[in-house]
């Protein structure tokens, strides 16, 4: 595989985008994009907390049954 790859620049509405060629693919969706001098650098975003994935989530919307909730008996060290 080559180390770089000449590409053409376009518009896509208003924002200036550039196709990857498939042997630059990224595995994902996201992905992070920051300027390095006059070097554009894109990245694998990292994925997501347990705590991002569950704040994403909606409320669930089922019926759970009771619970005995009886209090714990003693410790014994």
């Amino acid at each position: 595989m080559n180390d770089y790859r000449h590409v053409k620049l376009f518009k896509n509405g208003r924002n200036q985008a550039v196709r990857i060629p498939r042997e630059f693919e990224l595995p994902g969706e996201d992905a992070i994009m920051r300027r390095d001098g006059d070097k554009l650098v894109i990245e694998v975003a990292p994925p997501k907390s347990l705590l991002a994935i569950l704040a994403e989530l909606g409320p669930i919307e089922e019926d759970f049954p009771e619970i005995d909730d009886r209090q714990p008996g003693p410790v014994v060290l």
